[in-house]
């Protein structure tokens, strides 16, 4: 079966206990006040206050998920909050994945968070995903827009960078605060400057600069690399996709051991690339004619009504 949490954010250590301790706010607030300990002292100090903290949030069933998402439909403003919290490592656990491309681990939280916000709001639980599989895409998305626009800003004045680096840092804190995208103006009272003056920063972070700009001091990565390519899956095609995996995965274990791998290796499954008879063969010691009874075995079970209806379903209906 899938497991959604890599490795890398199981080692966090993190304690878990049965209650939702912190309030974390309303609906689109839902990480806001978590997301602020990022910022409140030293960036070491600051993760690991965070780190515990989002540590407190067990993770849910996909039962549970079903019955917040049903809650928060309802306008039960606790219950997004909850399904929120329990996903905060997971923005974590993704955030990692960029790391040293030019913007800290917290900046990157932070925007994963307000991903994570966005995945809270659009999440339909009736057609059947997983919220971390849904929210996923969410998450990754304002974690890699948040790299390209710090990228456009490496060819700009130092100070220039400076000064547009403290003004996103204040954008997504009013964004947690405002529930939505601060105005210029508000931008400007916030830092103490003038309204013109953040209009042109605005500006020059959105100058348009060559896609082989590089993304940091030592990263191979280019600008071109995290530009948009209509081609992707949106996030309601990824979850049908990782539903349809782990369907298919769910099945293939109703199989015995040497069956399941044989039919992985004939189709090239769980990442694999497809093998010949004869490679199965030499994989399990077996004659090329034993592995093929092996694989008609396995084909007619797969062919069973309560399995082929369980795929059928996925496929026909997503």
């Amino acid at each position: 079966m899938f497991n959604f949490l890599d490795a890398e954010e199981e080692n966090l250590e993190l304690n878990l206990d049965n209650t939702y301790g912190i309030n974390l706010g309303l609906p689109t607030k839902v990480v806001s006040n978590a997301s602020t300990s990022l910022l409140d002292s030293g960036p070491n100090d600051s993760l690991r206050l965070y780190l515990h903290e989002i540590g407190r949030y067990p993770l849910l069933t996909f039962e549970q998920e079903v019955a917040l998402a049903k809650r928060k439909e309802a306008g039960d403003y606790e219950a997004a909050q909850m399904l929120a919290n329990s996903n905060l490592r997971l923005v974590v656990s993704i955030a990692k994945k960029y790391m040293n491309r030019g913007i800290s681990l917290q900046d990157l939280i932070q925007e994963g968070n307000i991903g994570l916000m966005r995945g809270v709001e659009k999440f339909d639980y009736t057609r059947g995903y997983k919220f971390s599989t849904y929210a996923t895409w969410w998450i990754r998305q304002a974690v890699t827009r948040a790299i390209a626009d710090q990228a456009r800003t490496v060819r700009l004045p130092v100070h220039l960078v400076d000064a547009i680096s403290r003004m996103e840092r204040t954008r997504r804190t009013l964004v947690m605060d405002l529930q939505r995208e601060p105005t210029p103006s508000e931008l400007a009272t916030e830092l103490g400057i003038s309204e013109e003056k953040v209009r042109s920063m605005i500006k020059h972070k959105v100058h348009a600069i060559s896609l082989e700009t590089p993304i940091g001091d030592e990263s191979d990565n280019t600008l071109g690399d995290l530009v948009a390519d209509e081609r992707l899956e949106s996030p309601l095609d990824a979850a049908a996709r990782q539903l349809l995996v782990e369907q298919i995965e769910r099945v293939l274990y109703t199989l015995n051991d040497r069956e399941r791998r044989v039919i992985e290796m004939r189709f090239g499954l769980q990442g694999q690339t497809a093998h010949t008879l004869e490679e199965i063969g030499r994989e399990f010691g077996l004659t090329r004619e034993r592995i093929r009874q092996l694989e008609s075995l396995a084909l007619r079970k797969l062919r069973h009504p309560s399995r082929a209806k369980a795929l059928k379903d996925y496929a026909t209906g997503m």
